[in-house]
């Protein structure tokens, strides 16, 4: 099968198209026919081997996960043995790694069907992004109806998503974007938009219960200052850094939580079949839609994620498996 592989940490120019082996099916897998791919921060932070704290899993001096991707959707071809709530020629999706190639494998609680009123190309948008925005507002945030929420952040990949589930959770929501997403930002359901460009959101003189952080542009301290006395912030982006930036991010957090009664949380997504069938509901009942900003077809990988690593990308980046 072909696959988008690299072989040594570096840009996307390391990235290649090459012929893999298909992978082996085992009692409880399933193997899925990948129709497409999105890609996230993860991806080209793993491409890069940044921070270097990642290396002692995914490989020191080379990667051991050389595939990139994470978000799939696609076609089931075949089923192990001890497999029963999928069949071949269901249409699933779901999170699993290596997922730029041809065909994907792996235990079938990684998969679910995918949302009947989305294509297969959006299906592929929803994993890491929105059970990380769920995760988040949810688990980390607690966030409660009637509450005042902030998402930094508000059109990327985990924001597009967050902002449209605290409007479901009931929530005041103001969105942090730049000009061109202004319009992207309210057509998501934000009360608010703040334009970074032109007003320093740390600084309005406002307060929230909950902020959401996906884009670490702001320090702990200027996020503390409009946090509500008994405020959440939940930490999800962090700065570029190959090892200082996001450990010290890290760090401050766990300082900050131990002074006061906010509270300051960082979030590492812990992807759940019942999480993905929780979002499959909301989308099949119209209150959640996944948000593509540009498509590329698996040869042009290495583009999508040198787009992706400029931070303008909205919302998705979905990648077509031909």
């Amino acid at each position: 099968m072909k696959a988008i592989v690299y072989r040594r940490y570096g840009s996307p120019d390391v990235l290649a198209l090459e012929e893999v082996d298909k992978p082996v099916v085992k009692d409880g897998d399933v193997l899925v026919r990948v129709h497409a791919a999105s890609v996230n921060p993860l991806d080209w932070h793993l491409l890069r081997g940044w921070p270097y704290i990642v290396r002692p899993t995914s490989g020191w001096r080379k990667p051991k996960r050389n595939i990139p991707g994470v978000d799939v959707a696609g076609v089931v071809e075949s089923v192990g043995r001890d497999v029963t709530d999928l069949q071949p020629g269901d249409e699933v999706f779901g999170e699993k790694s290596r997922a730029c190639a041809e065909y994907v494998c792996g235990p079938s609680k990684l998969f679910v069907p995918k949302p009947a009123n989305l294509t297969l190309e959006e299906a592929a948008a929803i994993p890491v992004g929105g059970v990380t925005a769920l995760q988040a507002l949810r688990d980390k945030g607690h966030i409660q109806a009637g509450q005042r929420v902030l998402i930094n952040g508000a059109s990327g990949g985990v924001g597009t998503f967050a902002m449209q589930l605290a409007k479901w959770f009931g929530a005041e929501v103001t969105g942090v974007c730049s000009t061109a997403n202004v319009d992207l930002v309210r057509s998501l359901g934000a009360d608010h938009v703040i334009d970074y460009t032109r007003e320093d959101f740390t600084r309005s003189g406002q307060r929230y219960d909950l902020i959401v952080d996906n884009a670490g542009n702001r320090s702990l301290l200027a996020m503390r200052r409009i946090l509500a006395p008994t405020g959440r912030l939940v930490v999800v982006g962090a700065p570029k850094g190959n090892w200082i930036a996001p450990v010290a991010r890290i760090l401050g957090a766990k300082l900050l939580s131990r002074f006061g009664s906010r509270t300051f949380e960082m979030l590492l997504t812990d992807m759940t079949r019942e999480d993905l069938l929780f979002l499959t509901e909301l989308i099949e009942g119209g209150k959640v839609t996944p948000v593509i900003d540009r498509r590329y077809p698996l040869s042009e990988v290495p583009d999508a994620i040198r787009y992706l690593e400029t931070m303008h990308a909205r919302a998705k980046v979905v990648i077509t498996v031909p």
